[in-house]
């Protein structure tokens, strides 16, 4: 192995030693003849030498730079010729070559290309120029090569004239499978899409997104990039600078853009990841300089030179970090092994670049690494080709076999036994030793159905000519001291995924994940990006998912929303959590709160009912209209606090509808037998004849409740069909999902509440003309007091419960009508109460004579003084009472006698004490 690593460089860079080209025979490189001749074009040098005369002529120059890698794929096409013509495959017809040597330039393999085309068996290559080459019989049948994507694009062109077909063993560029303009070129690797489409895919497993990418400045160079690039874009990885070195070592600049691109490499410091489309000799100078500069980093290998061995035997190799790269799928050479440890024994007459290969071998063997590149300088071509005639010939077929690359090896024999398979195909019913037998455009047609058998798979071309083989993922490793190139796993193309052997190989490509290659942090699950300035999607912010949002995963470009309302997450939340069910339960200690204020005020209501059925005749229960309508007012009180139950725990359809309308129906009620008493109070105690004949025209107790109840009726009634409330989810809550009823309709809602508002109004109003009623008898004072309390419970509800959200909404309306319906209560019926409990002296028929006689006295004092300038007008007005009196038919009960009293009593005339008491007993009864 050490006498591989010195002598490597020798056939990098040796001095010009092929022989110039003296005529067309000479521009072979390596020939062998057969009945149907198959063309080569490789790359066996890497440069060719430019003049530095003028003028230029047109004049084919020599080239240098032996590759040795190139040599050996040269060396494989001829080798499975050989085999095919030693087998039965094509049944005696046999096959010869013709290979000539591109010199990695374009204008030297088209003018390999020209001979091509020449017609066969012309004496002086001739190509003819046709309209119809159909019968044309060129010099060759088909092509294999060429080395370089570059190349195999400007010789396509021109054997696409003739439809001569092309299968490249090496050239991967994307472009070529592009039948259009390629319509005779074949290959027997995958395209740079799936290289490119696989090492994106490297890159994505292993967590980098911030990459720099060098390439040459050539067709193969430029259409790897532009591929790498969509397939980088594709899964957010971004190029932080992408570097073009000359396609030709003899470019002036060269070494400059080299040196360039070292110093962008260690300048981006965050960028650990570059990705390589290089020819060897290009990767041999980037990484010496690279060495000298200590940088080191992981290397991503195309496959021009993944596989290089000389590349991997460069001193302090390790040095550079890591190398991963895509190889061509390997398979067994074990024959082509063979054919080379028995090379030496084959004639070199035909065959120029063997010759060569023994004469540098000649010259480098016996020089140590330091002195090989003295040797080269300081001899000219005479020089070294008299010592090489002066040594021994020297051979060392291990040399060989330590630098076959068995991806290339493989492709490039696949290629030469399609080829033959397509003839076989065409000389199954013709004489295939008649140089006539077909054309190359029929040979052509099928290529395109050929079969080939290779480690007992079958492979055959697709519609673009491609053959869609596998690619070997290569990883260098320093074991014992040298840099061996592995096999890591396998990449299928067909369906874009890693193949490993073994949980060992699989580690080795876990191992990979530790290097750190991203313009930002990862973003953890919980966040998302930000983009910032910067033009490049990689360079982002880290920021907290907002509420209600969350991310599951790393370097999210988004959090996703919660999927719908039932849903909820927090800020910096990987996941989200469903949103609990809240509504004013039997078990909340204000709800319980309510329910004891309810349920004491169901208590007062059955206290006040028990103390009123003991106290049926005294006078206070009659005063207050009665039994019939203290049960009445008592019942829709106790209506009023029931419907608070409804306000309360998991609200459904029938308690959304009940609540309200209970509770309007029953405050109604309410307030309409409170209306009736109010009438009926002002009617006994008013002294104005005028508004006691109003009053006495409204005053009907059943139709009034019935029609004032009724109206509340057909308004819940109309509510109830046409927008009836319902139970609707509140989602305004973060975290919660409020249960509450809608009201359905607000106007209709507002109606019910007006309705009764203007009942209690009317009421208040009635209440309020009768408050300076006996002390112990003032009913009208208490109830303006309590229509008060519903008043400014009520117009404080309407902004808080404006306002108000969440579960204790229903709360406030719960509270609302607990102070309204207690405050109505407790005006109404605990001072008669009192009165019946603890005033029983003054609850007696004579007690309330006495209130009522003093009542009426003071009444009538108070308003003689008004009433004196009324004197002159008494004759008349008693007429107008006599009259207005007896008219109305007041006298059948004796009030008309009782009118006239008062009347008397507001012109200040003074009554005597049985008319005053009579007077008193008038308004008791009428009570």
């Amino acid at each position: 192995m050490a006498f591989v690593g010195f002598l490597i460089p020798c056939f990098v860079i040796s001095a010009d030693i092929a022989f110039s080209c003296q005529n067309t025979d000479d521009f072979v490189s390596a020939s062998s003849p057969g009945d149907i001749v198959i063309g080569g074009l490789f790359a066996i040098h890497s440069e060719m030498l430019h003049p530095e005369e003028y003028p230029i002529k047109p004049v084919i120059q020599n080239c240098a730079g032996f590759e040795i890698q190139i040599f050996l794929q040269a060396l494989a096409m001829i080798h499975a010729i050989e085999t095919i013509n030693n087998s039965t495959l094509l049944s005696g017809v046999s096959l010869g070559y013709e290979i000539y040597d591109t010199c990695a330039e374009v204008t030297k393999a088209m003018a390999s290309a020209l001979r091509f085309l020449a017609k066969f068996n012309s004496s002086e290559d001739v190509v003819e120029f046709k309209c119809n080459y159909s019968d044309y019989n060129p010099r060759v049948k088909a092509v294999v090569g060429a080395s370089y994507s570059e190349v195999s694009m400007a010789v396509s062109r021109l054997l696409a004239l003739q439809l001569i077909p092309q299968v490249s063993p090496s050239s991967s560029a994307e472009i070529l499978s592009d039948k259009i303009r390629f319509p005779s070129f074949f290959r027997t690797i995958p395209s740079d899409f799936h290289q490119t489409r696989a090492m994106a895919h490297l890159i994505s497993e292993s967590g980098w997104n911030w990459i720099g990418v060098i390439a040459t400045d050539d067709d193969n160079g430029r259409f790897a990039l532009e591929s790498f690039g969509i397939q980088a874009m594709a899964i957010n990885v971004c190029i932080a600078f992408k570097e073009m070195l000359p396609a030709y070592l003899s470019d002036n600049t060269f070494h400059t853009k080299v040196d360039y691109a070292i110093e962008k490499i260690v300048k981006e410091t965050r960028v650990n990841v570059i990705v390589v489309f290089m020819r060897q000799f290009h990767v041999l100078k980037l990484f010496k300089k690279a060495i000298e500069r200590n940088v080191s980093k992981v290397w991503i290998a195309s496959d021009n030179w993944s596989s290089a061995v000389r590349i991997s035997t460069i001193p302090n190799i390790k040095q550079l970090g890591t190398i991963v790269g895509f190889g061509f799928k390997s398979g067994d050479i074990s024959t082509f092994k063979d054919f080379l440890r028995n090379l030496h024994e084959k004639p070199t007459t035909n065959n120029k670049f063997l010759h060569e290969y023994i004469m540098i071998l000649s010259v480098c063997a016996h020089l140590e690494y330091h002195d090989f590149q003295t040797c080269i300088s300081n001899q000219s071509q005479d020089d070294l080709l008299q010592s090489v005639d002066n040594k021994h010939q020297i051979w060392r077929a291990d040399f060989l076999i330590a630098n076959v690359e068995p991806g290339f090896i493989r492709s490039t024999i696949l290629a030469v036994y399609a080829i033959a398979h397509a003839i076989k195909g065409q000389c199954k019913d013709r004489n295939c030793k008649d140089p006539n037998a077909f054309a190359p455009w029929e040979l052509l047609e099928e290529l395109k159905n050929v079969t080939v058998i290779d480690d007992d798979k079958e492979i055959k071309f697709d519609s673009n000519g491609d053959m869609s083989t596998s690619y070997d993922v290569l990883l260098w490793k320093e074991i014992d001291g040298h840099m061996e190139i592995t096999t890591m796993a396998e990449y299928d193309a067909k369906n874009g995924d890693f193949i490993f052997e073994d949980e060992e190989k699989k580690q080795e490509f876990q191992d990979l994940k530790k290097v750190q290659s991203t313009c930002s942090q990862h973003c953890r699950p919980g966040q998302m990006k930000k983009i910032t300035e910067s033009p490049h999607t990689c360079c982002y912010e880290c920021v907290y998912c907002p509420e209600n949002h969350y991310s599951n995963q790393t370097d999210m470009d988004y959090c996703y929303r919660c999927s719908n309302k039932t849903y909820w997450a927090p800020v910096n939340s990987t996941t989200c959590y469903r949103k609990t069910i809240h509504f004013l339960a039997w078990t909340d200690w204000f709800a319980i709160f309510l329910l004891l204020l309810s349920a004491f005020g169901v208590l007062l209501v059955l206290s006040i009912g028990v103390v009123f059925t003991k106290n049926l005749n005294t006078p206070v229960v009659k005063a207050s209209g009665g039994l019939t309508v203290c049960y009445i007012i008592l019942f829709s009180h106790f209506l009023i606090f029931l419907s608070t139950v409804f306000f309360i725990d998991e609200p459904t359809e029938f308690k959304c509808k009940t609540r309200q309308a209970l509770f309007g129906i029953s405050f109604a009620l309410c307030i309409s037998c409170i209306l009736i008493k109010s009438l009926k109070i002002l009617l006994a105690f008013s002294f104005d004849p005028k508004l006691q004949n109003i009053l006495k025209c409204i005053y009907k107790p059943i139709p009034t409740v019935v029609i004032c109840t009724g109206i509340q009726v057909v308004i819940c009634t109309f509510w109830l069909i046409f927008r009836a409330p319902f139970v609707k989810q509140n989602f305004s809550f973060p975290r919660a999902i409020i249960l509450e009823c809608d009201e359905g309709s607000i106007v209709a809602f507002g109606i019910m509440l007006g309705y009764i508002a203007a009942l209690a109004f009317i009421c208040f109003i009635f209440a309020f003309k009768g408050r300076k009623l006996p002390e112990n008898y003032n009913e009208a004072k208490f109830i303006t007091f309590g229509m008060l309390i519903y008043f400014i419970a009520w117009i404080v509800f309407i902004p808080v419960y404006a306002t108000t959200f969440g579960i204790y909404l229903p709360a406030v309306e719960i509270i609302v009508v607990l102070i309204s319906n207690y405050g109505i209560l407790c005006c109404t019926f605990l001072p008669k109460c009192y009165i019946i409990i603890y005033k029983q002296e003054t609850n007696t028929k004579s007690a309330f004579l006495k209130m009522i006689y003093t009542y009426s006295s003071k009444s009538a004092s108070s308003l003689a003084v008004s009433q004196i300038s009324m004197d002159s007008k008494s004759s008349s007005s008693r007429a107008t009472m006599s009259d207005s009196c007896k008219s109305q038919k007041n006298y059948v009960n004796g009030n008309c006698h009782f009118q006239v009293q008062e009347q008397r009593l507001t012109r200040g005339i003074v009554l005597p004490k049985s008319t005053a008491k009579t007077m008193a007993r008038k308004r008791l009864s009428s009570i």
